[in-house]
């Protein structure tokens, strides 16, 4: 972590913690759940090397970065204010800056382009697919029906709910629970029941050491869950405010990686959208989508080397 310098900025009337490194085109690197900065510690170091300005900010709500209270906070057009007004605080010289997302980080990402694709000159995404909005029906419910009550985002609803679960579970076991969750499907947390049995032991996968994971538990401890978990709980405000970009696309270039494993290709239709013409037509500059085989959803951590060639082979055409 070397160089990494760390610095807090007054963006969209929050104080945001951003990690940045190197002298160059600017990178935007944006984080998922349950994540931080430190998700991009392979690709930051190594992209400031090829000659990129790395920035990795703690998104509202996580890490360093302040945490409104109220879920109503955390909608995307808070978090998309968050990050215009963070480049114009640190990258006021670059009109476009590259954008790298995964997760919740690759939902922001897509909005970002929607909404100001002005300041977006490419765009590489992990994991989540763009997802059109569906005039007809609202996420939240559809999400109850097709998976029912234990599924993760419809248990997340409730504040302080899952959090006080989290909590006696213990942090570090909830995040070793999502880190190493490799099964391609729905993701459940029964009531009682996240991540199994509490005492039969979680082993860290090959690509996660105890230090990292400590790095994380320690951020958690001090902040709790319930940053992270809003952005769950604003769903059905983001299908809200976002109809007025009913039908639009997203016009900036896009390359996109994912893993067979991982559970968000696996949800249904996802397969369909992405090889089948769908994921092309909303988004038309989509130049290539790459499927790694055996990796799950923690792709650019468990895979770096391959996935800074993918994102180098792709931004370095612009």
């Amino acid at each position: 972590m070397e160089g990494i310098q760390h610095r807090i900025i007054k963006a969209n009337g929050i104080n945001m913690h951003v990690a940045e490194k190197g002298k160059g085109p600017v990178i935007l690197f944006l984080h998922g759940f349950p994540e931080l900065w430190y998700s991009w510690r392979h690709q930051i170091n190594a992209f400031a090397s090829l000659g990129y300005r790395a920035l990795a900010p703690d998104l509202r709500g996580y890490g360093e970065t302040e945490a409104p209270d109220d879920a109503s906070s955390y909608t995307c057009l808070n978090v998309v204010g968050d990050l215009i007004a963070l480049l114009d605080a640190v990258a006021a010289d670059q009109e476009q800056v590259f954008v790298v997302g995964h997760d919740w980080g690759a939902l922001i990402a897509w909005w970002l382009c929607m909404f100001r694709p002005d300041r977006v000159k490419a765009l590489v995404n992990l994991s989540v697919v763009f997802n059109p909005r569906n005039p007809d029906r609202k996420p939240l419910e559809t999400l109850r029906a097709v998976f029912g009550e234990d599924y993760y985002i419809c248990r997340i609803q409730e504040p302080g709910v899952v959090e006080a679960e989290f909590k006696e579970i213990g942090y570090e076991r909830i995040l070793k629970g999502f880190f190493t969750y490799r099964t391609p499907g729905p993701l459940l947390l029964p009531k009682g029941k996240c991540f199994g049995h509490p005492d039969t032991p979680i082993s860290l996968p090959s690509w996660l050491s105890e230090e990292e994971l400590k790095y994380y538990t320690s951020q958690y401890e001090k902040r709790g869950f319930t940053g992270g978990l809003n952005y769950y709980r604003a769903i059905n405000s983001n299908w809200e405010l976002t109809a007025p970009w009913t039908g639009s696309k997203v016009k900036v270039p896009v390359k996109f990686i994912v893993g067979d494993l991982d559970l968000t290709y696996n949800a249904p239709g996802i397969k369909d959208f992405v090889h089948k013409g769908g994921f092309k037509k909303y988004v038309p500059l989509l130049e290539e989508v790459v499927v790694m085989e055996g990796v799950a959803h923690f792709l650019h951590e468990e895979k770096p080397d391959e996935i800074n060639k993918h994102i180098h082979d792709f931004l370095k055409k612009f």
